[in-house]
């Protein structure tokens, strides 16, 4: 059909269940006019991860330089990607983690995440098991029962009113359970209001993306985000720089005290509360150098809870793991 079109392919990669024999490949580079050395296989795996290391196997690499005219120098090294690949297929441990979030009936709706759980896994030599939580289950009666097997907490991020109550809910069992917690972004805003309504005492704690009636709005709008009220275009979008206080469990995680991760919103923490927080057991342990808005943070009489207003797995990659969500899977080890 492509070629009907005008198109002519210089490589086909067939998806397949079986091995390609020679008269399939022989039949496919004839009718679609390839040479049949360009006709790659790419077999059903276990692990995604599993696909460049098949598609080196079919040299698909060595046909691609070939194409281009390009130079056939010395093989890649692709001993830290094998290593990764063997602790993915052969994990010494597992943990089951919940995901509570708005959107689990869409199955890639956190994505970046489940990757950054196996990139994270790796590294701790376990298979993270990620148990998809809807948070509007959380707020029905016994909805929590949907967390008793679970042996970490991540609340992720979203927009808007709906399900918030099961996050905040999910939250409060984290921290009152002592069980490893991790809020992304909205998780995170989640963790501030939770602490605020149910250790604080903070009446009608909330964000005033969510009620903006709150006498209390512990979360708001940036200064400069004020006056505008259409979403999209006026988030923080981008790469910030975040300073890290000393001890935390953020600058055990990072093995020093200072990083740059990226922003996808417009509401933050509240500095106006910031001072009743930090003298009621909460912690800003991560600040923006160049606005003190708060990036991170912690609970320091929890084993290990921390909440971050940016998405670290946006920044997560097989060779390069995140190191929050590595400490996190090693947290919920333990």
């Amino acid at each position: 059909m492509l070629l009907e079109e005008g198109v002519q392919p210089d490589i086909l990669v067939l998806r397949t269940h079986y091995p390609l024999n020679t008269a399939i490949r022989k039949k496919v580079a004839l009718f679609c006019n390839v040479d049949i050395s360009s006709v790659i296989e790419s077999i059903d795996v276990s692990t995604i991860y599993e696909v460049p290391i098949k598609m080196k196997e079919e040299k698909l690499d060595l046909t691609v330089l070939k194409k281009l005219g390009l130079p056939q120098n010395e093989d890649p090294n692709l001993t830290p990607w094998l290593n990764f690949l063997s602790k993915v297929k052969n994990p010494k441990h597992e943990v089951k983690i919940g995901l509570v979030g708005k959107y689990v009936e869409l199955a890639d709706s956190y994505k970046s995440i489940t990757e950054a759980f196996v990139h994270a896994g790796a590294m701790n030599n376990c298979k993270v098991e990620v148990k998809m939580i809807h948070s509007e289950d959380i707020e029905k009666p016994n909805g929590l029962e949907h967390l008793k097997d679970v042996k970490g907490i991540l609340v992720a991020p979203g927009f808007g009113e709906r399900g918030i109550e099961g996050k905040i809910k999910s939250v409060q069992y984290a921290r009152e359970n002592k069980i490893p917690f991790l809020g992304i972004c909205l998780g995170m805003q989640c963790a501030v209001i939770e602490y605020g309504r149910n250790v604080l005492s903070i009446e009608n704690a909330s964000s005033s993306e969510l009620n903006r009636k709150t006498s209390n709005p512990v979360i708001d709008l940036m200064e400069g985000q004020k006056g505008v009220s259409e979403k999209g275009g006026t988030m923080r979008l981008g790469s910030y720089p975040c300073e890290i206080k000393e001890d935390s469990n953020a600058s055990k995680a990072y093995k020093g005290t200072f990083t740059e991760e990226r922003h996808r919103h417009r509401y933050e923490f509240n500095n106006d509360y910031l001072h009743l927080y930090q003298n009621g057991g909460m912690t800003a342990t991560g600040v923006n150098p160049d606005t003190d808005l708060v990036e991170i943070i912690e609970i320091p009489d929890h084993p290990w809870f921390v909440g971050v207003q940016f998405h670290p797995e946006y920044k997560s990659t097989v060779i390069n793991p995140h190191p929050l969500f590595v400490s996190f899977v090693e947290a919920t080890m333990s």
